[in-house]
């Protein structure tokens, strides 16, 4: 196995392929770069925690990287419903690369080498390894590209623009003319990264603290958090006087200027973009968050551009707090090549050439979350393949990670994906508080979790059910005692006796309002937080599971992939290309391609029955000894 790429779709990638038993070499520009976070060091948020906790519960290692390598952690949206909370921190960027290193150095099968590969290595539609810079070849099963960011990488400053990849890291030519020679569609992406200052220039008198949260449950639930003492990350915000520089200078950015072509983010915009596209607005949230426990460099999160050095010391002091500001990094845009993801299956192989991965940035996405997952993914059925096993393939009904690739490999990805919880149809069902639940069987499984490792996620869900067994079977009688402590708390008196778990499910009610009633429970605060949403979500739960079963009749469906889509009747012609290029696997996948409308989806489901039936009509004349075809 070769894995191209030492980023965080590569580290899982091979740690996946490693520890299911075959023998991994990853190739990396540099050594000391392996899990570089180029961008903010943070892990987490709405839609990527998910991620990062699915991750975990297949036995992969970015959640629990995390946990040893954080400075400051907290729940964001504790004020909405539990299924877009999510866990974000905020990380020591050396540590965090420090650990991942060691962990795969460490790991029996697997090994490190710094060397830039040029070209993959094809024999008829199989690979069979790679060509470095150096002349070497390199012979392999199988191919796993995770090459984030650096393919014919291009850096801009204003009217500044270099070749480099992130943090003036080399860019590699190589790969993306091997590629495309080998008959892959690449598009041009764009993104970018603010400044970095040094903390000590700046006036936090100014600013208003964010300060984490004493957790004892992190990413991974295959331990606790270790208790620290968090350092806080600031708020501040853009003024009138930062949207006129901007706005003056917006023809020397390169993203206004014209000097760039690759499409950036929508999501993660950049400062101009944000002036430009909300004129309106007279300020924008800058958060100030630390890079490590032994730097003075800090991020300045928010204020992403590709303005001229001048134009950005200027821009910058214009922002409460930080008007003596000293930047040590200069912000900067980055273009790259990536691979269009419709020419992967959902194992993220190649269609055309057997046993050739792609994982992470390269495939369109954007963020340390989405490529980690991907790489695992990419990982796990390269290891599958290679056992000559059937394929682990998640739908949106069972993770986030399903949502993602089937986004990246069915849709048309016209900008960096970013994993959203809006994205997830299910996504009541794929909290990131049961995430081991729903995925830690397939890791043991796959031999990427313990049995001890398992054995504790079912004891965690055995206290779940064992808590509300409990609560069922408690009961709370009209008394006036209890209606009174209901009053103090906010909360309608009791006109007949009702149980615990029926009490709970009150909007207003919570574990503590519970205990003030006389409720007695040992569990620890991440199973109580569980508990509650369980029971007083289980009407919309039990909702949501209902709609997975109707969809999960369109997803069984099955589409051959020998179908010529375009000698079928009645598909319109935009639907016929789309089929053609995307080969859907299913029905479920067919519907959700830009450009196949509901008349298609009915074309297609009348096609299939009629092969149904035919099949069945040729299988009982072969019985009877027919002849026709």
């Amino acid at each position: 196995m070769i894995v191209i790429g030492a980023g965080h779709a590569g580290c899982e990638a091979a740690l996946a392929t490693a520890r299911m038993g075959f023998r991994t070499a990853v190739f990396t520009i540099a050594l000391d770069n392996v899990a570089l976070m180029p961008c903010n060091p943070s892990i987490g948020g709405p839609g990527k925690a998910h991620l990062v906790r699915e991750i975990d519960a297949l036995g992969g290692e970015m959640g629990r990287n995390t946990d040893y390598a954080y400075m400051h952690i907290r729940v964001l949206n504790t004020r909405k419903g539990p299924a877009v909370q999510a866990l974000r921190a905020q990380t020591d960027r050396k540590l965090y690369s420090w650990r991942m290193r060691q962990v795969l150095e460490r790991e029996p099968n697997l090994y490190l080498r710094e060397g830039c590969v040029e070209s993959i290595l094809v024999r008829g539609d199989r690979v069979e390894g790679v060509v470095l810079e150096t002349g070497e070849k390199i012979k392999a099963r199988a191919v796993i590209v995770a090459t984030g960011t650096y393919m014919r990488s291009l850096i801009h400053v204003g009217e500044v623009n270099y070749e480099a990849g992130p943090q003036s890291q080399r860019t590699t030519y190589g790969l993306s003319r091997s590629l495309e020679e080998l008959g892959f569609k690449l598009a041009r992406f764009k993104t970018g990264t603010p400044p970095r200052a040094n903390s000590r220039s700046l006036d936090y008198s100014r600013m208003t603290p964010l300060e984490g949260e004493p957790l004892t449950q992190g990413f991974s639930f295959r331990g606790k958090l270790p208790p620290k003492k968090q350092v806080p990350c600031w708020l501040t915000y853009t003024t009138k006087e930062t949207h006129a520089i901007m706005s003056a200078n917006l023809h020397r950015t390169a993203l206004y200027s014209g000097a760039i072509v690759g499409i950036g983010p929508r999501y993660c915009p950049s400062l101009e973009s944000k002036i430009v596209e909300f004129p309106d607005r007279d300020s924008h949230q800058v958060y100030v968050e630390p890079e490590g426990w032994d730097t003075q460099e800090v991020y300045l999160s928010g204020l992403s551009t590709s303005l001229p050095a001048d134009v950005q010391v200027e821009l910058v002091r214009s922002i409460p707090g930080l008007e003596n500001v000293e930047i040590m990094r200069m912000a900067y845009a980055i273009e790259y090549d990536c691979l269009e993801p419709h020419q992967l299956r959902n194992t993220l192989e190649s269609r055309s050439i057997s046993g050739l991965y792609f994982a992470g940035q390269i495939n369109g996405s954007s963020g340390y979350e989405e490529a980690a997952a991907q790489g695992l993914m990419a990982g796990i059925n390269c290891g599958l393949k290679l056992r000559e096993q059937a394929p682990f393939i998640l739908g949106r009904d069972q993770a986030y990670i399903g949502v993602l690739i089937d986004d990246l490999v069915t849709k048309t990805i016209a900008e960096p994906y970013r994993m959203m919880t809006s994205l997830a149809e299910y996504r009541l069902l794929l909290r990131q508080d049961n995430a081991d639940r729903r995925l830690a069987a397939y890791g043991r499984d796959l031999g990427l979790l313990s049995q001890e490792e398992y054995d504790n996620v079912q004891r965690r869900w055995d206290s779940v059910e064992k808590e509300i067994e409990a609560l069922r079977n408690w009961r709370l009688t009209p008394a006036e005692e209890v209606n009174r402590v209901l009053k103090e708390i906010g909360s309608a008196p009791l006109q007949h006796v009702v149980s615990g778990e029926e009490l709970l499910r009150r909007p207003e009610m919570s574990y503590g309002k519970l205990e003030a009633l006389g409720w007695v429970s040992s569990i620890d605060v991440d199973i109580k937080d569980v508990v509650e949403t369980e029971i007083k979500y289980a009407g919309y739960i039990r909702k949501q599971e209902r709609a997975v079963e109707r969809f999960r009749k369109l997803e069984a469906k099955r589409l051959p992939e020998w179908l010529n889509y375009e000698e079928i009747e009645g598909l319109s012609r935009e639907a016929q290309e789309k089929l053609m290029a995307v080969r859907p696997e299913s029905i479920g996948q067919a519907s959700r391609i830009a450009g196949v409308s509901p008349a298609d989806i009915s074309v297609l489901l009348i096609y299939l029955e009629q092969l149904r039936r035919g099949k069945g009509r040729r299988d009982s004349e072969k019985m009877k000894g027919g002849q026709s075809e």
